[in-house]
């Protein structure tokens, strides 16, 4: 008789369940958060640096949008609560350790803020525009003759909103994919690549649109750069978040991520804005698609990735 010792089935596949419980609206509410912060960002430094002249979409056009981007993304955020009723309770509890907590107060506070930005460039979009109520015609000329102050508060939230939609993930200690410092400045600069893309679809003035595409290059070099040293980082680490790059590098997201993210979402629209920047026409609408859907898809994949991923027990 052949005798078998089994000293542990927990490495058998799918022996472990796992709980998946953020599904599709989180990660439409961390691309649509990062891009609100991206435009908000590039409005404010524009504004900051007098360049409102030579950027009048990037400080006024694109930022008409940024107050139903923030909504959109709070919409998809109230749809994944479990108990609706009672999301106010995110501000009455007040705990500074909670990255919830302060992602709820940075919204309150930054919503109101893109909104009233907006409000102060309606009458040159409507110039027939009445506010009909003589308060709120005092606060206008205040807003538009302290917009510098204004940019100054709005820069700074914004880099705070753009940080916190990756922090939200890498709070999560428990997710080895999410447990590193590197998702915040990641997701930051991810969601300002895809504000500029947003952008340079939108101006019209051409010396603005080449502006922005050879930030959009910068900043996808630097998306690049921190990618790498993730997996980096993570191949240098425990098993455990050896295990979670390993997901990315033959795994099951190895095509997902390296063929939506890496070659159509960041290299192959780099490469489109190079050839553009040397003379060839490309239409503006391939690489700005390709950059927006590339950030939409990192995020899904690092939410479904994250989940799967776990300590050893």
């Amino acid at each position: 008789m052949k005798e078998d010792l089994f000293v542990s089935g927990r490495m058998n596949p799918n022996i472990d369940p796992y709980l998946n419980i953020w599904h599709w609206q989180i990660p439409v509410y961390l691309f649509l958060g990062g891009l609100a912060a991206g435009l908000l960002f590039f409005a404010a430094l524009y504004t900051i640096l007098g360049k409102e002249k030579e950027m009048p979409t990037t400080v006024k056009w694109a930022t008409f949008l940024v107050p139903f981007i923030l909504i959109l993304g709070l919409l998809a955020l109230f749809i994944d609560l479990k108990h609706k009723l009672y999301f106010w309770q995110l501000y009455t509890t007040i705990r500074l350790e909670s990255p919830m907590g302060w992602g709820a107060w940075v919204l309150m506070i930054i919503t109101p803020i893109s909104m009233v930005w907006v409000a102060s460039y309606l009458k040159e979009l409507i110039p027939s525009w009445d506010w009909k109520f003589d308060f709120l015609n005092k606060f206008e000329k205040w807003v538009i003759a302290n917009r510098k102050g204004v940019a100054w508060v709005m820069i700074f939230y914004s880099v705070i909103l753009g940080i916190y939609t990756g922090i939200l993930l890498s709070a999560f200690n428990a997710r080895p994919l999410w447990n590193t410092s590197l998702l915040g400045p990641l997701f930051l600069v991810s969601g300002m690549s895809t504000a500029t893309a947003l952008i340079m679809w939108m101006t019209k003035n051409e010396a603005e649109r080449k502006l922005m595409s050879r930030i959009d290059l910068l900043l996808i070099g630097i998306e690049l750069f921190f990618i790498v040293h993730l997996f980096m980082g993570f191949l240098a680490s425990s098993a455990v978040q050896i295990n979670a790059a390993q997901l990315f590098l033959g795994g099951q997201f190895t095509v997902s991520f390296w063929v939506f993210v890496i070659i159509l979402g960041l290299l192959f629209p780099a490469g489109l804005e190079v050839l553009e920047m040397r003379g060839v026409h490309i239409p503006i609408v391939i690489p700005v698609v390709l950059i927006l859907f590339g950030g939409l898809m990192f995020r899904f994949i690092m939410v479904e990735a994250g989940q799967i991923t776990r300590y050893l027990y």
